[in-house]
């Protein structure tokens, strides 16, 4: 079985070199995604679940350290990186690889050899290399979305987010539910994912976003699959696999 490999790179020159040296030298790899931007690439994680990904540390929207904090141990992680010694050093003995760019055939090589030799074991816990990395590129702070603009019949409200009980992709929209009425807005779910607190609002599901205030419980509909039930809605909402584990205890 093909090992399933996503790339999320932001310059075009660095995303066409690094593809055509993975067709190259790991031509057995299958390649399922490709992503320009932070967002793109979370959100073509969750829907290709790739075994591994080459991320990246800085893109537009998520950045490469958010997008893997996102994926935890559900992939084995290789950074492309510019930054030398000040990234270096954060790498512990080699638990996560990384390339520097310009991405080199003989560097590249040793990380796939060492990715190789990990496929079969679980993928590295990232949580302390992250720590040293954002100490060693600390990126500037990002201020979260306090207040969201949003159609409400003829209105356009002024909402806040503290009063937000989950945010749900739709279509072209996304639907913002509070207690007593809902609003769609235009922007994307997941272009909304930058401007959320993460500690606030917690993904539940691809298209899902919810307020951690406003979750009443979490309960198992089987062995496989869960729900949220949520204060001040009726409705249920369904937590895919990937998400599960933030309610375990």
């Amino acid at each position: 079985m093909k090992t399933t490999v996503m790339i999320a790179e932001d310059e075009p020159l660095m995303r066409e070199r690094l593809l055509a040296m993975l067709e190259l030298y790991w031509p057995e790899a299958q390649l399922v995604l490709v992503a320009e931007n932070g967002n793109d690439a979370w959100d073509g994680f969750l829907e290709h679940e790739p075994q591994v990904v080459f991320l990246d540390i800085r893109m537009p929207g998520l950045s490469g350290l958010e997008v893997a904090e996102r994926i935890g141990k559900r992939a084995h992680v290789v950074f492309v990186t510019a930054y030398d010694q000040y990234a270096v050093d954060a790498f512990d003995a080699g638990a996560v690889d990384y390339v520097l760019k310009p991405v080199q055939a003989e560097r590249l090589q040793r990380a796939l050899g060492r990715l190789r030799d990990k496929l079969e074991a679980a993928p590295a816990d990232m949580a302390h290399l992250l720590h040293s990395l954002r100490a060693a590129l600390p990126a500037p702070p990002r201020e979260k979305m306090k207040w969201i603009k949003a159609s409400v019949g003829k209105q356009i409200r002024l909402i806040d987010i503290n009063d937000v009980l989950f945010f749900q992709a739709d279509t072209k929209y996304t639907r913002v539910v509070l207690a007593g009425f809902e609003a769609l807005v235009r922007t994307p779910l997941k272009d909304l994912l930058g401007g959320l607190d993460p500690e606030q609002f917690w993904q539940i599901h691809r298209g899902t976003m919810v307020n951690v205030k406003a979750i009443e419980a979490a309960e198992r509909i089987d062995a496989e699959r869960m729900q949220v039930l949520v204060r001040g809605s009726t409705e249920k909402l369904p937590v895919s696999r990937t998400f599960t584990h933030l309610f375990r205890e």
